[in-house]
């Protein structure tokens, strides 16, 4: 049998995807492709694009230019079926204040055909107890587990997700990130935007860098950090040497930092192997010591990615 007629067609399939404020254009040609059960990431600085480009793809903003398909239709024209199949948690929840915990739930339960029993949703999120409280008297934490509470009960195939777990707690988080783990392994297809580099990491298999309205990176998440930062090679010189026995090209790489010297390099492995060489040419047993090579951190690589293209803007004093 031919594998590739079995293939489903991706969750998600975007071309050229532009939206335009006058002059401003918020997102600028960007081409995205999601395919079923997986999670992706959209990074990028605030101002860059990515709630505009989520909510193309919800169909709650309509684009400028481009073609669109999610779960097979145009979000632009998506019926009350198509949206029973997603599901989305907004940067800002759009409860109803004076409603319950309990009749927020039951109210959004009843737009889907086979929503998630209420009880499980409470127990899942940590909101037992909290079910006869008003949504005003809700914490802030409190607040946005609701709206992930919401985001879910529909059992949707494809998952929005706007900054999840912002103003969350570490221990609640790592249990949002467990959650939402258990949705993708049970086929659920998720697009989230963070700025938590750490929770990219837990959860994304691909990640998408966004500057500027367009995007700047894609690949998989375990490539982003080999992108743009360079990695450092730390050692200490024992006396009595200095940095100015070094060869030339190693003294003038370096730079001091407390008892030790750094270099940061794009190839780790030549200054390792020219340092080598010299120590060995040295008329002294052991002339480096505590040598060391450090790979560029996740937020490294994407710091250093966004400095090729992004620059904020001064504050005058």
């Amino acid at each position: 049998m031919n594998t590739s007629t079995c293939r489903r067609a991706p969750a998600i399939v975007a071309t050229d995807i532009q939206r335009t404020y006058g002059s401003v254009q918020a997102v600028a040609g960007v081409d995205l492709e999601v395919e079923r059960g997986e999670i992706i990431a959209i990074l990028g600085p605030n101002g860059a694009g990515k709630t505009t480009l989520v909510e193309i793809l919800e169909g709650l903003r309509r684009r400028t230019a481009g073609t669109v398909s999610v779960l097979g239709q145009d979000p632009q024209h998506g019926d009350s079926a198509w949206r029973a199949r997603i599901g989305a948690v907004l940067q800002l929840g759009t409860e109803t204040d004076e409603l319950t915990v309990s009749e927020t739930l039951h109210a959004h339960a009843s737009y889907y055909p086979a929503p998630r029993a209420a009880a499980d949703i409470v127990h899942a999120l940590d909101l037992t107890g909290l079910e006869g409280r008003r949504v005003r008297l809700l914490s802030g934490g409190q607040r946005r587990r609701l709206d992930i509470a919401l985001g879910i009960v529909g059992k949707p195939e494809l998952l929005f997700l706007d900054e999840p777990t912002t103003g969350l707690d570490a221990e609640v988080r790592r249990s949002i990130w467990r959650l939402i783990q258990s949705l993708v392994d049970n086929g659920t297809t998720v697009v989230m935007t963070t700025h938590y580099l750490d929770e990219v990491e837990y959860l994304a298999e691909r990640t998408m860098v966004m500057v500027d309205g367009a995007i700047v990176w894609s690949g998989k998440t375990s490539n982003l950090r080999n992108t743009s930062a360079r990695s450092s090679v730390t050692f200490e010189l024992r006396a009595p040497f200095t940095v100015s026995d070094l060869p030339a090209s190693l003294a003038e790489a370096s730079t001091q930092a407390g008892d030790r010297l750094a270099i940061e390099t794009d190839d780790s492995t030549r200054v390792v192997s020219e340092l080598m060489q010299w120590a060995s040419s040295i008329d002294d047993p052991n002339p480096v010591g505590n040598l060391q090579v450090g790979r560029p951190s996740l937020e490294d690589s994407y710091l250093a990615l966004l400095g090729t293209t992004y620059t904020p803007t001064e504050v005058g004093s």
